[in-house]
């Protein structure tokens, strides 16, 4: 018989409110007897995470759900199937092709309904595909199109075999397999495919037609939209940026800004909601076996003194409001601090980096199209990778990657001096000092530009008896005498502590600004 709670879970994932599904699954999870269901319960668990952007998440949930699944019984082996399966997809995403062709092979040893291997093998040879195997994966595709004839699958694995033979030949002629798959699914009403061609089309038109690369990238935008899924309207944007006039180019890019941090916040939220419904489950799953060890010895007390078993039983309600409370503070600053560090890294990587793109644009009247392109590419990449402790390395060149973030805030309106930057100052300068210094350097910059009303600026780097000085002074308004600190400054005052180092301003109030940071070259 089904636990009531996993009856509740499935109608929450029906109704596409992913987490009400989660918590009653998780319940299941963490109390049910019977193996299969608890399997199962873990499986729905992964499939959700992964489906809000957590897939180190949805690996851990799916790795449980085999811990449950038993490989000799015949009733565990869809369950065994399915989160085979969504560990290979979750490793597609993760770009870690190998365990995904690891994880195919596993589902198709337990399943054997000829449509379903149809479409594990379709996943396999994409990620063979990926891999950059494509003989492995063309040989994949043509073993399964034929099977696939007169299926919805069949427009899939057209468009996969075009897509790599194009790859594997760039002079291939892909295009009439591509429309062919595309006007399947429009015959067929396939909404989801549809995407999927005019990205594939898109892409295939890119350098040789791209008018016709802008038109499928629009359908591709339109229809993504339609769906409601942002992550293919984020490629969609993408697309267009990079194909369409300065105009139109400008407008999707300033879209493509507001999707993508809405995206990242929103699947930040999704990841810190999983892992505290979760913490409570246990957090409750732990009180109640206190609670079931205090009932034990309490039944053993009812023969003693009753003033003895009321003060046992005062006493642990004590300790529990105790406990409860030291658990609540001790997540909330946990809750507290991650999202500190996502907030400093969101303003650092996003907001300061594409506020310094901007004034760039504004201050190069003749900037080219493609640097530009470029530098919203690496952005893109690491937002994307914003919320990984991912190990940050300089640049070799890194004078020079400090002079150009600089120069993007000089122009017409703002004079820059800039003395000292050099081999000779940044040559023995430990990676973790430079690592911090290029946000400080561009936070001052970024605070100049909004709010100093400088003409001119001044920035001087020096070395003297083993100290690092940076000199920044600008003829500005000066500071309020109510300053009030923001984000920004904020962390660039944290960063200079957290190196040993000291910001001394000298403000005045009607010339300007001039401030020293002193830090140790250590």
């Amino acid at each position: 018989m089904k636990d009531p709670d996993y009856k509740k879970a499935k109608a929450f994932l029906r109704d596409q409110k992913n987490d009400s599904a989660f918590y009653y699954f998780n319940q299941v999870a963490t109390r049910a007897k019977d193996s299969l269901q608890t399997g199962f319960a873990y499986y729905y668990m992964g499939r959700i995470q992964s489906a809000a952007g957590d897939y180190f998440g949805g690996q851990e949930s799916l790795s449980q759900s085999l811990k449950f699944l038993d490989t000799v019984k015949e009733k565990h082996r869809q369950g065994l199937a399915a989160s085979y399966n969504e560990l290979g997809l979750t490793s597609l995403h993760l770009k870690n092709y190998p365990a995904a062709i690891t994880y195919f092979d596993q589902v198709l040893q337990f399943s054997k309904d000829s449509n379903d291997q149809v479409t594990l093998l379709n996943n396999k040879a994409l990620a063979y595909q990926n891999k950059g195997d494509y003989p492995r994966a063309l040989k994949l595709y043509r073993t399964i199109l034929p099977r696939s004839i007169g299926t919805r699958t069949y427009a899939r694995v057209l468009t996969n075999l075009a897509t790599t033979r194009r790859l594997a030949q760039p002079r291939y002629n892909a295009a009439p397999e591509l429309r062919k798959a595309l006007a399947i699914r429009i015959r067929d009403k396939d909404e989801w495919g549809q995407n999927s061609s005019y990205a594939h089309l898109a892409d295939y038109y890119i350098f040789s037609r791209p008018d016709s690369a802008l038109r499928y990238a629009g359908k591709m935008y339109g229809i993504a939209r339609q769906l409601g899924s942002p992550d293919d309207e984020l490629e969609a944007l993408d697309k267009l940026v990079k194909l369409s006039p300065s105009q139109g180019s400008r407008r999707y890019f300033m879209r493509y800004r507001q999707l993508e941090d809405s995206l990242q916040t929103a699947r930040n939220a999704a990841k810190n909601q999983f892992a505290l419904i979760r913490y409570e489950v246990e957090k409750n799953k732990a009180d109640n076996l206190k609670l079931q060890k205090n009932n034990s010895e309490k039944q053993y007390q009812l023969s003693l003194e009753r003033a003895i078993r009321y003060g046992a039983i005062s006493l642990f309600t004590v300790i529990i409001i105790m406990t409860t409370y030291w658990y609540r503070k001790r997540r909330q600053q946990a809750v507290r601090e991650s999202q500190l560090r996502l907030s400093k890294k969101v303003h650092d990587v996003v907001a300061n980096g594409l506020y310094r793109l901007m004034k760039e644009i504004e201050n190069d009247k003749k900037i080219e199209k493609e640097p530009v392109l470029d530098k919203l590419d690496l952005l893109y990449e690491q937002s994307r990778d914003i919320s990984y402790e991912k190990p940050v390395v300089p640049d070799q060149d890194f004078p020079k990657k400090i002079g150009n973030i600089l120069a993007a805030f000089a122009g017409p309106a703002v004079k820059l001096a800039v003395v000292g930057n050099d081999d000779d100052f940044w040559g023995d300068v430990s990676p973790q000092i430079k690592v911090e210094l290029e946000p400080i350097l561009q936070e001052l910059m970024v605070n100049m530009n909004k709010h100093s009303q400088a003409s001119s600026v001044a920035i001087r780097l020096e070395r003297e008896a083993g100290k690092l000085l940076i000199y920044y002074t600008d003829n500005g308004i000066g500071f309020p005498k109510d300053l009030s600190y923001g984000n920004g400054l904020i962390n660039t005052g944290n960063r200079i502590k957290a190196l040993n180092g000291t910001l001394i301003f000298e403000p005045k109030l009607d010339s300007g600004v001039k401030l020293k940071i002193s830090l140790p070259n250590a």
